[in-house]
């Protein structure tokens, strides 16, 4: 097999699987909250926001510092290092006694971890320029099919074994993968001569702040982790309203993540070529009015099986946002710079997945849940405006 593509597989799997231990933790959280003592709706909310921020308010500052020094030293062992902090802080969160402890362990989460911005930098650095949509959608595609089987994965065993073991089984799944990339994985790297040019982190931000396009497409990244992970805390609190037992709440909360998931990860897979072939803005454009459109019309449904035909083709659009903007913003990057410009590519989607649990927590406990899924839609709209107006090829 050819080396690049070995590692695509390697990376794809261990991708998938610490995305599926991952997301498994996701449905019951609020629930898992309410056990650790926090029992009134609103605080269950608010603690929510919080707990699903707490990782990226870490990551936000650490990982343009963890992909500066995968220009230096390699990207296999920055992703080592994510992998085995995800597992360790897994392992710690089934600990918890109370949700400032989880808060604290989810921070530590963010400050080990990383792994998704360094498979990106580590995809993109080895595959072919012509290709780098192409590896930038398997990346993804590895990512949301893992958060198909995790939720509904999490769901079940929660109902089995209890949110903790949840948390040990993840933990354990993802240690795994870490031995999957520490014996397989090979990284092709020529030591680099004392006069090879490097770049500091403020060098790469600088850099970013001065090319237009590439701080667009940034901007646009951020704008799309809010707009998503908006929902995610209040995800099973919008459930909640439908008419389900709370036994099953867990599972069909889960049902409903892992049908967004299958339907992007398909959609990353046949359609991934089309990012090099066809470019990026007019794929930004119409993804974007689908993502948009499919959240704003949560905000109506009041039968929960209305929200199946919803959420499929939300994951077709979903499935190529992400790869479009990283394409957007690989492709404009030299080479020994890279890793360090995905890395702040990365910062700017953590930056929106810090904040937007936190907005969501607030306007959950000020207008009720339903509300979010207005505010995500109209974002995802307003990117469609900025694509049409100002990126460019």
């Amino acid at each position: 097999m050819i080396p690049w593509k070995k590692n695509l597989l390697i990376l794809w799997i261990s991708l998938f699987f610490s995305a599926a231990g991952l997301s498994a933790v996701i449905p019951f959280l609020p629930l898992f909250i309410r056990e650790l003592g926090v029992t009134n709706l609103a605080e269950t909310s608010r603690w929510s926001g919080y707990i699903f921020s707490a990782p990226f308010i870490v990551s936000f500052f650490i990982i343009p510092v963890w992909g500066n020094l995968g220009d230096k030293y390699g990207q296999k062992l920055m992703t080592l290092r994510a992998v085995f902090g995800l597992s360790i802080a897994l392992l710690l969160m089934a600990l918890s006694q109370n949700v400032v402890q989880l808060f604290i362990f989810r921070m530590l989460q963010g400050a080990l971890s990383g792994f998704y911005p360094a498979a990106l930098a580590l995809a993109v650095s080895t595959a072919p320029k012509e290709r780098t949509g192409y590896a930038l959608g398997v990346i993804l595609s590895a990512s949301t099919s893992g958060n198909v089987v995790g939720p509904l994965f999490g769901g079940v065993l929660s109902q089995l074994f209890g949110f903790r073991n949840v948390f040990i089984i993840a933990g354990g799944i993802i240690l795994i993968c870490a031995l999957l990339i520490l014996f397989y994985l090979k990284e092709d790297r020529t030591p680099k001569d004392k006069t090879d040019l490097t770049y500091s982190v403020l060098e790469n931000w600088r850099y970013v702040f001065s090319t237009k396009q590439i701080l667009l497409a940034g901007i646009l990244i951020l704008m799309s982790a809010f707009a998503v992970s908006l929902l995610a805390p209040i995800f099973v609190l919008y459930v909640e309203t439908f008419k389900i037992e709370p036994s099953s709440l867990p599972l069909v909360t889960g049902v409903l993540y892992s049908i967004l998931g299958l339907f992007a990860t398909i959609s990353s897979l046949l359609f991934g070529n089309k990012i090099d072939e066809k470019g990026y803005k007019k794929n930004l454009i119409l993804s974007s009015i689908v993502v948009g459109l499919m959240y704003i019309l949560h905000f109506f449904v009041v039968d929960v099986y209305y929200l199946i035909p919803i959420r499929i083709l939300l994951g077709f659009g979903f499935g190529f946002i992400t790869p479009v903007l990283f394409t957007a913003l690989s492709k404009k990057v030299v080479l020994n710079r890279k890793a360090g410009v995905m890395g702040i590519g990365s910062s700017f989607q953590i930056l929106g997945n810090m904040v937007g649990p936190v907005s969501s927590g607030l306007i959950g406990a000020m207008f009720g849940v339903r509300y979010s899924f207005i505010l995500a839609g109209i974002i995802f709209l307003f990117i469609t405006i900025i694509s049409i107006k100002f990126v460019k090829e």
